[in-house]
């Protein structure tokens, strides 16, 4: 990977407009709102404009925008540039936005990030990458064509204690990796739920965008839409893509994937995948992160916290002539860098498709119940047609991801 470095801290001088990042938010949602605020604290950012289809997250969110550059400026009141879209596109058309951040619902995240690298803009796409394996593959092909720099959301590659136990696991500690454990959700489910009144100044019919039409339940929003099949892959997707992108990092697959895939059945409770090495990783919701074992240790790693057996190996730095890892102090950071320097971020389109995949594997595994051969080189499974159909999915018109 391109650019193995670590970012130091954020600027602490102001640039000059001519020098600054501009910048446009698309999703205004839980996660949207959040890296708002994070990225208005970047002195080199400057944030143009937002997108959501719910008018009163726009006008929230303009209005706040509007607030605090007015107080940074040390003016009150006297900033309104901040600009609200309903539709991505009109922001997307903007000549003069650098970026985007993409932090709506996932069924919205391949068809916005083959438009945004299309209109020239560099990407932070939020996790996970795309909704299936074939829009992963299909954002992949524009974001390199297009030369975009696309920083996927799985912001635990920019966390010490992760890229620690990664090393450590690379570089020998516990002996031959025999099995990996990772603790996530389910995959999604059906969608029931019955009509409800549209609120006012929800665009209900951009909201489902590519996904197939259902009547609007406030259980779907503004963010219970992931135990639902039409718009998320489930708990499967949504944790597995930060704990399964660590397994693939761990590793070192972060350019292939596994070529079995067996459901649960009475010999075993769990969903499992091999790679060609013969490794087995283990999806076990007990499971606390990820848990590498080997022949001659363990690894337990999640946010804050850091097991080994031999418990001596955490209090050990890596070493000369092991494996030291890509460092990232801070995910946005890194990404703002990368878009300065060209270079592919911490968590690069190719690792976000490959770390995915694995959770769209798991869920297709889930939803025909029966083993699965795949070969992660063609990204196909192998003789099964059936399988293969649900690499993909059926588009609503207008939205086609495909050129």
């Amino acid at each position: 990977m391109a650019g193995a470095y670590v970012i130091k801290s954020q600027a602490k001088k102001r640039p000059p407009p001519s020098e600054r990042i501009t910048l446009g938010i698309i999703g205004l949602g839980e996660m949207g709102s959040l890296h708002l605020g994070l990225f208005f604290g970047f002195e080199e950012v400057q944030i143009l404009a937002v997108c959501d289809v719910d008018q009163s997250y726009r006008e929230r969110d303009v209005d706040r925008l509007d607030r605090l550059y007015s107080l940074q400026a040390g003016k009150r009141g006297s900033y309104k540039a901040t600009k609200g879209y309903r539709d991505y596109r009109e922001l997307l058309a903007r000549d003069d936005i650098d970026a985007v951040l993409i932090a709506t619902p996932e069924h919205w995240h391949g068809i916005m990030g083959v438009d945004a690298a299309r209109s020239g803009k560099d990407i932070y796409g939020e996790k996970p990458l795309c909704q299936t394996i074939g829009e992963s593959r299909e954002l992949v092909r524009a974001v390199r064509r297009y030369s975009t720099v696309f920083q996927t959301g799985s912001h635990q590659r920019s966390n010490g204690t992760f890229r620690f136990a990664c090393e450590m696991v690379r570089s020998g500690r516990i002996g031959r990796v025999h099995t990996v454990y990772v603790g996530c959700g389910g995959p999604s489910e059906d969608c029931y739920l019955p009509e409800e009144p549209v609120p006012a100044g929800l665009d209900w019919e951009m909201w489902l965008g590519p996904a197939p039409y259902r009547p609007y339940n406030s259980k779907l929003h503004p963010q219970s839409w992931r135990p639902f099949r039409d718009f998320s892959g489930g708990g499967m997707t949504d944790w597995g893509a930060h704990m399964f992108d660590i397994a693939q990092w761990g590793l070192g697959m972060d350019d292939t994937g596994p070529t079995e895939i067996m459901p649960p059945d009475e010999e075993h409770p769990n969903l499992r995948f091999r790679y060609a090495n013969g490794t087995d990783m283990i999806h076990d919701p007990e499971t606390t992160g990820v848990r590498f074992a080997g022949i001659d240790g363990e690894i337990e790693v999640n946010r804050g916290y850091l097991k080994t057996t031999p418990e001596h190996l955490s209090r050990e730095s890596t070493r000369p002539g092991e494996v030291f890892l890509p460092a990232s102090e801070n995910h946005r950071a890194n990404w703002l860098e990368c878009i300065r320097t060209r270079r592919n971020p911490i968590c690069d389109v190719e690792t976000g498709c490959r770390s995915v995949s694995v959770c769209h594997l798991g869920n297709i595994a889930f939803w025909l119940n029966r083993p699965l051969k795949w070969n992660p080189v063609t990204e196909q499974f192998i003789d099964d047609e059936a399988a293969n159909r649900l690499l993909d999915r059926p588009r609503r018109s207008p939205w086609n991801i495909y050129t």
